[in-house]
């Protein structure tokens, strides 16, 4: 899409760093240079404000990917690139049946209103629940990696989306201030909220990760 549009060598395209590196890999193979702007710590996607910072004379495009379920906030994006001349690209994730959305749905409602101790995410609008994805924070005591092993201990399988944002890996090292994206780094971690979970696995869950809560700080 972007070679497609005329992007190429002497443009630079925005793009996030919190996310698979297979985005900044498409635009270093159109010939473009990847520029990093930061995300919204609530939908996890570009953030129009941070976005808009990050151009240049350059910037020939921005290349939106929704993340977990939650989309960006497309009609800014859009504004933005309009008010700029630019192409505003979007890589959505893979849609489920609606049946199975409604049930990951009811499985998401279920840890909102039982977990203590992690921050739930923000639902939002339209929200899918591709990954259900909490926020374990630090505050000096156990973080997201110890807490994740603690709850695999007890028999829950839980993922850290994320483990290393694109601008730290050496083939697109930038110098670059993402504070949101460094944060959302350090304390994501993806919990169980398949369609396929009993009764009993959302209880578990739930017990296992309560049972740690004790142990943070109340995440406001």
């Amino acid at each position: 899409m972007l070679r497609a549009a005329g992007v190429g060598l002497g443009d630079e395209v925005v793009v996030p760093a919190f996310g698979n590196v297979e985005v900044a890999e498409a635009v270093a193979m159109a010939g473009a240079l990847p520029v990093f702007a930061d995300i919204d710590p609530a939908t996890y996607c570009l953030d129009a404000a941070a976005v808009e910072a990050a151009l240049t004379s350059r910037t020939a495009a921005v290349v939106v990917v929704h993340r977990f379920g939650r989309l960006a906030d497309l009609a800014r994006l859009h504004a933005l690139g309009q008010r700029h001349g630019l192409l505003v690209l979007e890589q959505g994730e893979s849609e489920a049946p609606y049946d199975e959305i409604a049930q990951r749905r009811e499985r998401a409602a279920y840890l909102d209103a039982k977990l203590r101790g992690v921050r739930t995410p923000d639902d939002g609008d339209g929200h899918t629940y591709q990954q259900y994805v909490v926020r374990v924070p630090g505050n000096g005591r156990p973080d997201r990696d110890a807490f994740a092993r603690a709850v695999r201990a007890r028999g829950v399988e839980c993922r850290v989306p994320v483990k290393t944002p694109v601008h730290r890996l050496p083939e697109f090292r930038r110098c670059v201030s993402l504070p949101e994206t460094e944060r959302a780094s350090d304390e994501t971690l993806a919990l169980p909220v398949d369609a396929s979970l009993t009764k009993r696995d959302m209880h578990r869950i739930v017990s296992a990760c309560n049972a740690l809560g004790g142990l943070l700080q109340p995440a406001f």
